[in-house]
């Protein structure tokens, strides 16, 4: 998979990307990440990416002049077409199931806003996925462009080194539940022991056990999860 960035401020990615398991699956080119700065597209000589808001109000505006052309140009710089992603408060809410979804894409190219956000004609004329990863507001899309790009690469195939690590995580496909509790050594900290069931060997009790502390942790924590009945990815998807 390649992702674009589309941001005003690429260095933020710097240190990210150069870390942990993203940077090993850049180095092993399981993916490819691809950093561009928005002003590149401006056409003056301070860079000017905003502009005051028609009719008044708060806060600045980034202009349609600037960012359309800005995605056109990364558009082009790859064969296969990419999903524009733009990051806002205004967009449906990133769900592990979004995530999967998105997953399945050869490309995408993430917009970050800043400011007061977008002018309308951006989104008219670009019609992107519009994302957001939560209910608050944040001072731009980069966090926002991080938490996708973590999410998404651990869905493809080698980055993790172990499939069944992502497959069995919390909110993925077909797992409404939350982890069960997981130890590792000491035996016993502070008074506080391991479960002896699984100490036990026995895989089959283990596996019940686990089933068990899934559904009790859940029921405790988010007991939605165990009525929803979310419809399959494809019905959710606004482009």
């Amino acid at each position: 998979m390649r992702i674009d960035i589309a941001t005003l401020f690429p260095g933020m990615f710097e240190s990210y990307l150069s870390e942990s398991i993203l940077e090993n699956a850049i180095s092993r080119d399981l993916i490819q990440i691809k950093l561009h700065n928005m002003r590149d597209w401006a056409h003056d000589k301070h860079n000017t990416m905003d502009d005051r808001p028609f009719g008044g109000g708060p806060g600045m505006v980034l202009k349609v002049d600037r960012v359309v052309p800005c995605v056109e140009a990364i558009q082009a710089m790859d064969a296969r077409p990419g999903r524009v992603v733009m990051l806002t408060p205004q967009g449906r809410t990133l769900t592990q199931r979004v995530v999967e979804e998105l997953s399945t894409e050869d490309r995408l190219i993430l917009l970050c806003g800043r400011y007061e956000g977008f002018d309308q004609r951006i989104v008219d004329i670009l019609q992107p996925d519009e994302i957001s990863i939560g209910d608050y507001v944040l001072n731009g899309g980069e966090v926002g462009a991080m938490v996708i790009i973590d999410s998404v690469m651990r869905l493809i195939p080698d980055v993790l080194g172990d499939e069944e690590s992502a497959s069995t995580d919390s909110f993925s496909a077909g797992n409404r539940l939350l982890e069960e509790d997981q130890y590792t050594r000491p035996r016993e900290y502070r008074g506080r022991s391991v479960p002896e069931i699984l100490l036990s060997g026995d895989h089959g009790l283990i596996e019940e056990w686990r089933k068990t502390n899934r559904r009790l942790k859940t029921f405790a924590r988010r007991p939605e999860l165990l009525f929803e009945d979310e419809p399959p990815f494809e019905s959710n998807r606004t482009r």
